[in-house]
Formats: structure tokens, sequence, C-alpha cells
């Protein structure tokens, strides 16, 4: 099987990495990819929004399979332009690709399928975010309805700064969604759907803000761990039974079918369990500790999805051990990170056993690696247990080099000491909910 891969991040170097584990994968492609990926597979320097290129690439190639990564080539339309043109594609339409690109439409679907979540309002004007802030109460959650890269978040309990974000939203011609603050641990459940059927992976914790604590600004996330040891029993499950598959099924009712990953952003409240929010692919860094445990084949599970095949899966295998990522960003991340300086320590990085590097932002010049992007680097460990991943995946990072770049010292640290807490009740619950 060919697999063409879509898109230039660290979630695209870890499904790269992923499909060239496969046997049954015989040849991989990426475009545009980056400085790490074009190590290991040839890359094509195309725009991965450009539905014509995609396809005429596709084409070229003879791909049996094209796995679209980023949200922005899905709200694009370059999985309907591969449908129409018969090629296999993991990946929802445009159409479908709306739960991520309008959370007012997410919403709207989630009140549908009665799927928990926040109570939420839309807000259009200045007046209207003021009477929902007022509405809601601190802390304020006031989120951008478009596409933000995960950074069009803002929490806080100034009010002035809630209303100069949504204020912000409104200068550039867009809407924004007020919510409810919701307590509680959260968790990311990446679900594979054919359209009709859905197969969960394995939860993950990513964090968002820039610094150790929680402190900062929100970012596109930070470092992520996987599995969830403090994790209710039962959450998969009911995730499944209350979220993804309520979901899909609204979806496909719609007459626009879910092919992809729905990725559950979820809080474990005091409550119940809810949805924070949807993205309609898969969610980075999660992506790479997620991936980096799964034993099952990707190449098949993507192309069963893409055929509306995943009835048939078998259950899917797991490596007991627990990964943890690390994210290596750059200076002035998330505002206008530094660029274009060279990276040292990789293959020392890489030479620790149970540690691989995956590249986001990075590029060739003068021939050497070197950054390109706010997120620069994912370092990956797998461990026999959460202290293990964490001390190797330091390892790793403190052996890169990268002048000016930050890093967070306390992913997954929480969980090391044990104290994570999940509120009774939080899974399994059924409280009231609705788009106020």
């Amino acid at each position: 099987m060919k697999v063409l891969v879509v898109g230039p991040g660290g979630r695209e170097h870890a499904i790269v990495r992923a499909l060239l584990a496969d046997p049954y994968v015989t040849e991989v492609h990426a475009a545009p990819g980056n400085a790490g990926i074009a190590q290991v597979v040839p890359v094509h320097s195309i725009n991965a929004s450009d539905s014509e290129a995609v396809t005429a690439l596709a084409r070229q190639l003879g791909s049996d399979l094209v796995v679209v990564g980023p949200e922005a080539p899905l709200a694009a339309g370059v999985s309907n332009a591969l449908v129409q043109a018969g090629i296999p594609v993991f990946g929802p339409s445009r159409e479908a690709a709306q739960l991520e690109a309008s959370k007012a439409f997410a919403k709207q679907v989630m009140a549908e399928a009665n799927v928990p979540t926040a109570m939420a309002r839309v807000a259009a004007t200045a007046e209207e975010a003021a009477d929902a802030l007022d509405t809601f109460g601190a802390p304020y959650v006031v989120k951008d309805d478009g596409l933000a890269a995960g950074k069009g978040v803002v929490v806080t309990t100034d009010r002035d700064e809630a209303l100069a974000h949504a204020q912000a939203c409104f200068d550039a011609g867009g809407t924004v969604v007020i919510e409810e603050f919701l307590d509680g641990p959260e968790v990311s459940l990446f679900v594979l759907s054919d359209g009709r059927h859905v197969v969960p992976l394995a939860p993950a914790q990513d964090f968002k803000r820039i610094f150790d604590n929680d402190e900062g600004p929100n970012t596109g996330g930070m470092g992520a761990y996987s599995p969830l040891e403090w994790a209710p029993a039962n959450l998969v499950e009911d995730v499944i039974a209350r979220v993804a598959q309520p979901t899909v099924d609204e979806m496909a009712s719609r007459g626009t079918p879910f092919v992809g990953v729905l990725y559950c952003g979820l809080a474990l409240t005091s409550r119940g369990l809810r949805v924070i929010e949807f993205n309609a692919r898969f969610g980075d860094p999660e992506t790479q500790a997620v991936l980096a445990r799964l034993k099952t084949p990707l190449g098949g599970l993507l192309l069963a999805a893409a055929k509306g095949e995943l009835d048939a899966m078998e259950q899917l295998k797991w490596d007991p051990r627990t990964a943890v990522a690390v994210v290596v960003a750059s200076e002035n991340y998330p505002d206008t990170p530094r660029t274009g300086d060279p990276i040292l320590g990789l293959v020392e990085a890489e030479a620790i056993e149970g540690v691989h590097v995956l590249h986001a932002g990075t590029a060739i010049a003068a021939n050497e690696i070197v950054s390109a992007g706010g997120r620069v680097l994912a370092v990956v460990a797998l461990g026999e247990n959460l202290a293990q991943a964490r001390e190797l995946a330091y390892q790793g990072v403190d052996a890169i080099e990268l002048e000016g770049s930050q890093h967070r010292r306390d992913i997954a640290l929480k969980a090391e000491r044990g104290e994570i807490v999940v509120p009774a009740g939080s899974a399994g619950v059924d409280n009231e909910q609705d788009l106020a």
C-alpha cells in the first residue's frame, strides 16, 4: 500500500513513523513535510490546502490512501477533491470538518445528539459578549469560533481580558463562543470513524499553557502522555456511548458523514463528563505519544476507516509501556517565534534507548537542520512507568541545543506524583446541559 501524508508538522511526522512500521505499507510520501520527515521519506513541496495540487500528487504517486493531517486542508475541502477523484482519504469532508472549523456548529450538533458539553452562547457584538460573560461568571472562557491552531481560547478571571479577546475576534470579522468554566482534569481521546462505526485509541492528556504549573498563554500544546492510569475504568466506553457514536450518528443523519478522527477534548467535571471541544484531526502533541504505543498496523486501520470498514477491525493492540512527549519550542513562542537557528544534539537524543525525536517546525538551511516554526520538536520516550518515561524524555530534551528555546519541565509530573483528582461521579453521570 502506498500512502501520502499531507501536512508539515509533528503530528504528520508521528503518522509517517507509524506507517513505516506497518508491514503492509510499501511506500510513504509526505507533502510538504519538514526536515525530519525528509530524512525518512520523500517529501513534495506543495501547498497542503491546495486541493488540485494534493489530488494531482496523489494521482502521480499512485497513492492507495491519503492521510490529511492538519485542520486547514480539511476546512479547505482537500478530502472532498480526493473523494471526487476516487482516491481513498482519511480525513473528513469540508462539511464534516465544520465540527472543528466552527465551534458554534459543533455546539449545535452536540445539542441535537444530546452530547454533554459546557453551556455556551455565541456572541457577535461586545454587548452580547458582556451579557454572556456576566451570565456564566468567572473564570471566563472565550473561544474564537473559527480555526485558531489551538491558540484561540482565553480562560481568565479578568473580565476586561475576556472582553478584549472577544473584541479582537470581532475586529477580525469573526464571532466567539462564550462558555461556562469546566472544572476537573482534562482528557484527549481520538476516535476513528468510517462514517458509521467508531474505534477509540488510547486516552492521553496534553498541556496547553506555555509555562510550568499551567501558567502563561495557551499554545498548540507543550507536551502529552499516555495512557492515563488515573482515569476512570469505564471512561473510553462512556465517551463512545455518550459522545463519539451519537456525534457520528448525527453527522450521518445530516448527510455529511464524518470519516477520519474525531478528537474529543473532554473534562471530567464534578457534574459529569463534558466535551470541551471537537477537532476533526489528530491532535498535536497527543498523537506523538499515542501512536508511539500503537502496535496495530496504522495503514490498514486508516484505510479501513476511509473505506467504511472499521466494523471488521480486530481489537487494537498496544505497547504496555508509558509514552511521554515533551515539546521544544522557539524563543518567543506563542507570539512571534524566533526561527532560523541551528538545532544541535538530535543524534545524541535519538541515541538514548527508548527515545525518538519528531520534527514539527524544522527546515534545512546550508545543509543543517534549523528551526522554522513555533513548536520545533517533540521528544518522545517510552518507559516501563511514567517516572521512567519522563526521565528518558527529559534526557532527550537536555541533549538538544537550540538557542533561546523553551520547554516545560512538568509534563506529566502531577500524574507521576499521583496528584490528579477525578471528581466523584465524573464519568457515567448524565447531568443537564444545553446550548444556552
